[in-house]
């Protein structure tokens, strides 16, 4: 059985970044701008905005850059699609998820873009749970006995209102036209892998609401809309059956909830004090 410091120190490895050219193929295939494919384990992503990365297991990740590409966004590909894929290529189960830990567990906030799951994890940070991870959250499945979180391998990406509202420290900008910063984590964050112990999808509605997610529900509730599982899908090319087994495992043995928020300064108070009580208890 793979260990998680194994794994962890593989991603390390193989997400070692080298200047070189990427090509507009892959296996025959062609990979225009703003696409990406996998073949024979490699992974090639042309971004549409000026960079090129071309994984292949054991080498690393070669990096093209245009003349017009923005260097404040070479972290966020590296970290996000490229880091993912790879993560997926070696077995690694991704979810659309920001996360803070207490007592030895992770608690994990899911939902679409948009959602806020950085912004209460920010908030929750100011309430003295460290930072887990941002927008990705890596799952070792390896271990009937339990499903293990990787510690976040990006920082922690806020908008404007959102640093204004989490009092969240900007540190720099996440690429010219993102409209984000990467903040520092009001309380910090851990790097040590970690059981994961709940899941918890954000709503949008009238008035603030926790309430956990029972039988069939919590199945159905794992459906995704986010790339991470688009890349699972296209990097592993898992049966049918597979994937009802990873889902299944993963609805049978985490606690799950809906949190229901308006967007407003006093729901997102609200929010958090659900969502703390919950953790804490």
């Amino acid at each position: 059985m793979r260990t998680p410091a194994h794994l962890i120190a593989l991603l390390a490895r193989e997400t070692q970044l080298c200047d070189g050219r990427v090509a507009h193929e892959i296996d025959g295939r062609p990979v225009p701008d703003n696409s990406r494919s996998f073949a024979h384990g490699e992974f090639v992503l042309r971004t549409g905005t000026g960079y090129g990365f071309h994984y292949r297991p054991g080498q690393g990740v070669a990096c093209e850059r245009g003349p017009d590409a923005d260097p404040d966004e070479l972290e966020l590909w590296l970290y996000g699609s490229v880091y993912a894929a790879i993560a997926c290529l070696h077995g690694l189960y991704p979810v659309h998820a920001s996360a803070v830990a207490w007592d030895g567990r992770v608690h994990a906030f899911t939902g679409p873009s948009g959602a806020g799951k950085s912004t209460l994890v920010a908030g929750l940070g100011q309430h003295g749970l460290p930072l887990f991870c941002d927008d990705t959250l890596l799952l070792v499945l390896d271990d009937p006995a339990q499903i293990v979180a990787l510690p976040g391998h990006k920082r922690l990406k806020l908008t404007g209102s959102a640093l204004a509202l989490t009092g969240a420290e900007a540190l720099a900008p996440v690429g010219s036209d993102t409209g984000k910063s990467y903040a520092a984590p009001p309380a910090g964050a851990l790097r040590e892998p970690l059981e994961l112990a709940s899941l918890t999808f954000l709503e949008q509605g009238p008035a603030a609401l926790l309430e956990p997610i029972t039988g069939a529900a919590r199945f159905t509730a794992l459906g995704d809309d986010h790339y991470t599982q688009d890349l699972y899908r296209c990097a592993r090319s898992p049966s049918l059956d597979a994937l009802f087994a990873v889902r299944a495992r993963l609805a049978s043995g985490l606690a799950m909830a809906r949190l229901v928020r308006p967007f407003t300064r006093e729901g997102f108070a609200k929010s958090l004090d659900l969502a703390e009580t919950a953790i804490r208890n």
